[in-house]
């Protein structure tokens, strides 16, 4: 026994057609929205390099690591020589990276790897800071403006220096380093512990193998007691004589691809961002 009689009129049929036709239509238009957004590229992710001269052009490795970045993303070496972690924000540098972060639309991810040290040590007149009060503050708030701003900071402890004694590696730079290592454990950032590798590397390799390292080949009547074991950097143009701080060609080669693989590994997602090894 039939408990309903549907008696289909002829408006009744053409008012069934329309609301058909306009959710298929709807349906159409979503199905091609999604297509689309499908077949849109991904936006490319951006690398920030900030730190002193082991990472600027022409002294550092920054440029070498720039260039094993695959093409489609962007990575920017605003590291420049002589640089502490005070006087990079002091004379204004930071601000050109704060504006960077503004401008991250077309980036789907913008890095900021972030090294100080070397110029943060003593002896060097307004560049140093004081390594219980200033440093840990500079690199907690350069890590929280990062942030602030929607990029993903990344601390990187300093580059070790290559100046070796009765065959043992010295490393002045460890305490800057135990702080950064802290600082990114209390703000729970990623970090690339480049001084313990670079040391045990340059350890390894002995005192004549990592004077190739250097900007230029070691002079043949070169002292270590007469020139010491560093020199203070002027703040400014990089350095071009002999030194065991820069390095040349061949040792941005081999410390670039040191921070590549130290970033893959704390930072996994960042893998694909590099170029084959045989573009490298």
């Amino acid at each position: 026994m039939n408990m309903f009689r549907f008696r289909c009129t002829a408006p009744l049929a053409r008012a069934l057609v329309r609301t058909l036709t306009g959710a298929l239509a709807s349906t159409l238009m979503l199905c091609t929205a999604s297509s689309h957004a499908a077949d849109a590229p991904a936006k490319p992710i951006r690398i920030l390099l900030v730190g002193d001269s082991t990472m600027a052009n022409s002294s550092g490795y920054g440029d070498a690591f720039c260039a094993r970045v695959n093409r489609a993303h962007t990575c920017l070496n605003l590291a420049k020589g002589g640089r502490s972690s005070g006087s990079f924000r002091a004379e204004g540098r930071w601000d050109e990276v704060e504006g960077l972060l503004r401008g991250s639309a077309a980036y789907r991810s913008t890095y900021v790897l972030i090294q100080f040290g070397h110029n943060d040590q003593p002896g060097k007149p307004g560049r140093s800071t004081d390594l219980k009060t200033e440093f840990p503050v500079n690199m907690a708030r350069y890590v929280r403006e990062v942030r602030a701003l929607g990029g993903i900071p990344v601390l990187l402890t300093p580059l070790t220096r290559r100046t070796f004694k009765d065959k043992v590696l010295e490393n002045n730079l460890q305490p800057w380093a135990e702080v950064i290592r802290a600082t990114a454990a209390e703000q729970q950032v990623a970090l690339l512990d480049l001084n313990a590798e670079s040391y045990a590397a340059v350890q390894a390799l002995g005192q004549d193998e990592a004077d190739t390292l250097a900007v230029v080949p070691r002079p043949d009547n070169f002292n270590d007691a007469a020139n010491g074991s560093t020199k203070v950097e002027v703040a400014g143009a990089a350095k071009s004589a002999f030194d065991r701080t820069h390095v040349g060609s061949k040792g941005a080669a081999y410390f670039s691809r040191m921070v590549m693989d130290e970033m893959k590994r704390a930072l996994p997602e960042t893998a694909g961002y590099f170029k084959p090894e045989s573009e490298q």
